[in-house]
C-alpha cells in the first residue's frame, strides 16, 4: 500500500512539473497586442488641441465699427478728364472718346 501511494505521489508530481512546465512555456509565446516582442514601440499620441477663449465684448464698452476697404475713386469730373485724357493718348476721334469716356468714368 505504501508503495502504491509513493507511485501514485510520483506521477502526480510528474503530472503536475510536466503541467506546470508546459504552462510556463505556452504563456511565454503569448503576444502583447499590437505586435512582436522585438516590434517597436508605438508613437506617442499627438498633442490634443489649443483651446482657444474668444473675447466676450463688456457691456459698457462701445463696439467697433467695421471699416470698409474701399479706395478713393475721385470726383466724377477728374474721373471723366482722366478718361479723356486715356482716350486721346490712345488716338480716339471725338465721338469715340466720347463713348470711351462714359463708361470709363462710370467703372
Amino acid at each position: 500500500m505504501k508503495a502504491m501511494v509513493k507511485r501514485a505521489s510520483l506521477i502526480l508530481t510528474a503530472i503536475i512539473a510536466v503541467t506546470l512546465a508546459a504552462g510556463g512555456a505556452a504563456s511565454a509565446q503569448i503576444l502583447p497586442p499590437g505586435g512582436g516582442m522585438l516590434a517597436p514601440p508605438p508613437p506617442a499620441p499627438p498633442p490634443p488641441p489649443a483651446v482657444t477663449v474668444p473675447v466676450v465684448p463688456q457691456l459698457d464698452s462701445t463696439p467697433a465699427s467695421p471699416k470698409a476697404g474701399i479706395e478713393s475713386r475721385g470726383s466724377f469730373g477728374d474721373r471723366v478728364t482722366g478718361c479723356l485724357q486715356d482716350g486721346a493718348a490712345a488716338g480716339l476721334g471725338p465721338n469715340e472718346r466720347a463713348a470711351y469716356s462714359r463708361s470709363c468714368a462710370n467703372r
